[in-house]
């Protein structure tokens, strides 16, 4: 029998099946979002390894909190990461997030970093 999934984890597993569809061998830029930090991994789905990650927990990014301008410094972070490793096309996952906030304040910095998605 099928396990019945909670709405947050559809939302979640049909975000997740569209990017893979559409990536295209693209790395996936996948964020995480909770109460208090926010983070990010550009991750390989081929091979299953993370090639860069980022956070607000660490020393460069923690004195900008964890608001807007904190999402914004973690998403230059990870282009910067994803930019020293090769890496400039990426796939966007918001995972069950909504693009709104947050999220989209990462997504608009990781772009003026100079991440293409």
């Amino acid at each position: 029998m099928a396990r019945k999934l909670n709405p947050i984890e559809r939302r979640k597993q049909r975000t997740r099946t569209r990017i893979k569809e559409a990536s295209n061998g693209r790395l996936r830029l996948s964020v995480h979002r909770s109460s208090k930090n926010i983070s990010a991994q550009l991750i390989d789905d081929v091979k299953g390894v993370t090639i860069a990650a980022a956070s607000s927990l660490e020393e460069a990014v923690k004195s900008k909190g964890s608001n807007k301008d904190g999402a914004a410094a973690v998403g230059k972070l990870i282009a910067e990461r994803a930019i020293k490793a090769g890496q400039k096309r990426v796939v966007f996952d918001r995972g069950r997030y909504v693009f709104h906030g947050r999220v989209k304040a990462l997504a608009d910095a990781a772009r003026e970093g100079g991440l293409e998605f």
